[in-house]
Parts: structure tokens; sequence; C-alpha cells
């Protein structure tokens, strides 16, 4: 049988995730043994075995791998189904307001244009209504998968764009922003060199996929902690030119001479048929 329920696929995952069955069964709020019980039988069904289990612990199989692989996508998808269906049909708002769109944006990024895009939707005779919600960075893609937004602003490089219908929308250089009284905020340019390594001022780290790169630089949450971190001289940050909407009177920006320019894209589900997103795609492209 090729059809997979959605309640073995969550079992597996949290097993998979956990590497461990008792972990993965509190996780679950359900008692061990059933869990063990529902993996025998999916691996019974299947034909495969999807997991090695010796005193070690638990690993996953080559099959294994596959699923979890998929099985997260698969769970996101169906998800993500549920949650675009009660908000077409107003069952998310107390209200029961339809015809809504949630667009995420990083916050702060792109102000200008999201305010462009924003008041030419709204002349739109019958536009939806547009919730904006913002997010941290590289959030996009996973708000966009698990159906929590219908559309987003992204940035490549930084965001990946696999798997999305998108347009690109604008395109900007780069700035570093530092303290205002620090000694290179006084220059006219910077090269990514010249940011990478500044002695006292390491680059600020931000999550990606829940986990934080390595270095000396303080893990970052959100914009204000950052923007409150950069105006006492902890750290910097390099962020797109229209970043400069939010800077604070601590701040300095500086362009840099050699990064790569950001490019803002609209993106979407490929799969998409809702008539208020072409519209608001439309709008996007006529900026």
């Amino acid at each position: 049988m090729d059809a997979l329920e959605t309640r073995e696929v969550r079992y597996f995952l949290a097993v998979a995730e956990e590497l461990h069955f008792g972990r993965a069964a509190e996780r679950l709020g359900m008692a061990q043994p059933p869990l063990s019980r529902a993996i025998q039988q999916l691996e019974r069904r299947l034909g495969v075995r999807l997991l090695e289990r010796n005193r070690r612990g638990v690993a996953l199989t080559g099959a294994g791998e596959v699923l979890l692989h998929e099985g997260r996508a698969a769970l996101d998808a169906s998800t993500a189904a549920a949650r675009r269906t009660r908000r077409a049909g107003g069952a998310d708002r107390p209200d029961g307001a339809r015809d809504r769109l949630v667009l995420a944006v990083k916050a702060a990024a792109s102000h200008e244009l999201l305010r462009k895009l924003l008041d030419a939707y709204m002349s739109v005779p019958g536009a939806a209504e547009i919730e904006v919600l913002p997010c941290g960075m590289c959030e996009q893609p996973e708000l966009l998968r698990d159906g929590r937004a219908d559309v987003a602003l992204m940035h490549a490089p930084y965001n990946s764009l696999a798997g999305f219908d998108t347009e690109a929308l604008m395109t900007e250089g780069q700035i570093a922003v530092l303290p205002a009284g620090h000694p290179f905020a006084a220059r006219r340019t910077l090269s990514l060199a010249d940011v990478s390594d500044i002695p006292g001022l390491p680059p600020a780290r931000w999550p990606n996929d829940g986990t934080y790169p390595p270095g000396p630089g303080p893990e970052i949450h959100d914009q204000t902690q950052l923007a409150q971190l950069i105006a006492l001289g902890r750290t910097m940050a390099v962020f797109p030119e229209s970043a400069r909407s939010w800077l604070w009177a601590g701040h300095t920006a500086v362009p840099l001479t050699d990064a790569p320019p950001v490019v803002t894209h609209i993106a979407w589900p490929a799969h998409s048929r809702s008539l208020a997103l072409a519209g608001l795609i439309r709008t996007a492209v006529e900026l």
C-alpha cells in the first residue's frame, strides 16, 4: 500500500527527529509501547526498515532518511492546506472575514517597496485584505510552506527560492550598519573584508533553520535586539540598502563596494490558484 496516514507520518517524524522512542512518545503525549507498534506496522506496510534499533539507541536507515525528508514536506503541505482553507472561509477569524491574504516580510526590509505595494493594491476594486506578517531572517520560506503565509517578500541570495513561483521586484546594494561613534562609521565606503573582522565589533548572527552559524558575534532573535546592540557598540550587521529606513540615531550606514546585489522577489506556492493572490502579484509586477 502506497498511501500514508498523517498520523503515522507524524509518529515516525517524532521518532526520527528525537532518535529515541521514549522522548518521541513524551513529545506526542502517548505511551511508548503503542508508538513502537505503530512504527513497526508502518515498516511492515511499506516493506522496508526505517529504523535500526540496538542497545545504543535508534538510527535512521537510508529509507528512513527518505521518509524523514518527504514526510516533513507532506505534513507541511497538509498543514498548509488546512490553514489556507480555513483562512479562505474566514474560519480563522472571530469576525469571519474572507478574501484575506497573509504577506510575510522580513522585519524592516524593503519598507518603501512594501508601502507602495500595499497602497497600489488597496486601490484595486475588490482587493483582498492584506495581513502583514513580520518575521525574522530567512523565516519566509517556512511560513509559505506550512500555510501561515500565502505570499512573501524574499531576498536573494539570503532566501532560498526553491519550490516557489517568484517575480523579481527590486535590486539594490548592501550596507554595513555600524555604531555611529565607531571609526569605520566615518568611511565613505567599506568592503566585505573590512567588516568581516572588526576588532571588538563581531558581526551579528541570525538563526537559519533553527541553528546559529559559528562565530563570536551575539545571537540575534529580533530586529529590536539587533538595533540596540549595534547602538551600544556590541555588534554590526550587513543589510540591503533599503534597511536605512529603520536605522536609529545611534547607527551609521556605510555602502559596501563589493557585496553582491540583493534582489527582492515576491514569492508564492507554485500550486496556488487564488484569484486574490494573482491580483496582488499582478499589482507588484506593475509597480
